[in-house]
């Protein structure tokens, strides 16, 4: 396939210029991984299908061949596999799976139109000449046509799921069942319709490929849920913070507990079986140092939110994790600055108190935004470090800052040897993390030095 090379510079182009600051996280050896599984089968693709066709042909094999490894790879990016998540960031390996998953949409949706001329000869791949552009075996195109038209829709209805408003629970069984019903029927049309992917060393390569996928459903909804199993949690208690946010706090049931690191997060399932998809990640605002329980700080806000009150005691509970790279462990800096927005003050809560509890020397000081005082949580706790309170809608008789967290208000509370040294972790609105961001780069800060986490997109 003289096309290869072609495809394989437009693919690092594509991450080198979409992701860059992936890049500056040092996850070069993941990014190189990723490339070469999905280029691995064009290269096999060029050894074993034949004399090259025309450069047209020849490229539209290679973008359909190319859409399937990407969507392929998309079900390990989408699985929870620490060595990825905990490496780069939750955030991180999500937004990379959507990026892929729409480039991938665009390559299989070009990838037909690309043939030109009328199938002729018997249906491949009993075709000598081996020089057909498309098979005549209508099975074989119907897989094809049916992932065509299903691959766009669940696209779009990931990209549309905060405005269509259904059940977070409804989302996934639908994005889980979509991909694996598209994995399947793009295997059946390249074994049977396309040109390279019914060779027999293709064919295995496929099938293992696919395998790999769907081994990754697997781990998520079979054996995940049989480990947590046995390891159940109990609700020690649930209490009211504020008017709409809650602590709930659990504590291992037969077991020690789970090691994680503050800052990091968990899927948390109360009140339904280990294989329910009724679960949510929230961070840990509890410190390792205080033992096996952890505690949550929890906004109403969804379906399963808004029902935080109504947990009782003793409740059933089970946790997957930890992820999540939102940690300051190790790490050298003099000092670390923290910049939290409403519920956002979770994770860095549970930075907070590992750094008291172990005598952490480093100097800290918080930015902690809400929009009324009421939403204020954990007050008396922070009273007793060096925190910048910040209310969009501050009462008459408010003496802190006031409107939101910018850029004016980062360097009101930082110097520019702090700039330059501390290192910066923050959670909370997207808004709010894009213009601190900005801000950082703008006085200096390394790239390497500021933390996020993000779950939401466009």
């Amino acid at each position: 396939m003289t096309i290869v090379k072609h495809i394989l510079y437009a693919q690092v182009v594509c991450v080198a210029n979409v992701l860059p600051w992936v890049l500056e996280m040092k996850p070069l050896l993941l990014i190189i991984i990723y490339l070469g599984a999905v280029t691995l089968p064009l290269v096999l693709s060029a050894l074993v299908g034949g004399p090259p066709r025309e450069w047209h042909q020849e490229l539209a094999s290679g973008l359909g061949i190319l859409a399937f490894s990407m969507i392929l790879m998309e079900f390990i990016l989408s699985g929870r596999f620490k060595v990825i998540s905990n490496g780069v960031g939750m955030d991180v390996t999500m937004r990379f799976h959507q990026i892929m998953a729409r480039t991938a949409l665009v390559f299989a949706l070009v990838h037909p139109f690309l043939y030109q001329g009328t199938p002729s000869g018997g249906p491949r791949p009993w075709d000598p000449t081996r020089q057909l552009t498309l098979s005549t075996d209508v099975s074989a195109l119907l897989s094809g046509i049916g992932a065509f038209l299903l691959l766009p829709t669940l696209v779009l209805l990931a990209i549309g799921r905060t405005q269509l408003d259904y059940k977070y629970e409804t989302w996934r069984l639908m994005h889980g069942v979509g991909a694996l019903l598209i994995a399947l029927l793009l295997l059946h049309h390249t074994a049977y319709g396309g040109r390279y992917g019914s060779e027999p060393v293709m064919t295995w390569f496929w099938l293992a490929m696919t395998g790999v996928a769907v081994g990754s459903l697997l781990m998520v909804y079979l054996l995940v849920p049989l480990r947590q199993r046995a390891h159940p949690w109990r609700v020690a208690s649930v209490s009211h913070l504020t008017p709409r946010q809650w602590e709930l706090i659990v504590e291992p049931e037969g077991h020690r507990g789970l090691d994680y690191k503050a800052g990091q997060f968990v899927w948390l399932n109360v009140g339904h079986t280990p294989f329910s998809m009724k679960e949510n990640p929230f961070s840990i605002s509890s410190a390792p140092a205080t033992g096996p329980k952890l505690s949550f700080m929890i906004k109403e806000l969804g379906d399963f939110t808004r029902t935080i009150g109504q947990i009782k005691a003793g409740t059933a509970a089970y946790l997957d994790g930890p992820y999540g790279n939102l940690s300051v462990d190790g790490r050298t800096e003099p000092g670390v600055a923290l910049i939290a927005g409403g519920v956002g003050l979770s994770p860095l809560l549970g930075i907070l108190r590992q750094m008291r509890l172990t005598d952490d020397p480093r100097k800290v000081k918080l930015i902690y935004g809400n929009r009324v005082i009421d939403q204020i949580a954990y007050r008396d706790e922070l009273d007793e470090e060096d925190v910048v309170y910040v209310l969009s809608e501050p009462p008459e008789t408010w003496r802190g800052e006031t409107g939101f967290i910018d850029g004016g208000l980062i360097d009101r509370v930082f110097s520019e040897e702090e700039f330059r040294e501390w290192v910066f972790v923050m959670c909370g609105p997207a808004i709010m993390m894009d213009v601190v961001e900005d801000q950082l780069v703008k006085r200096g800060t390394p790239g390497h030095r500021i933390l996020s986490e993000r779950f939401q997109y466009d």
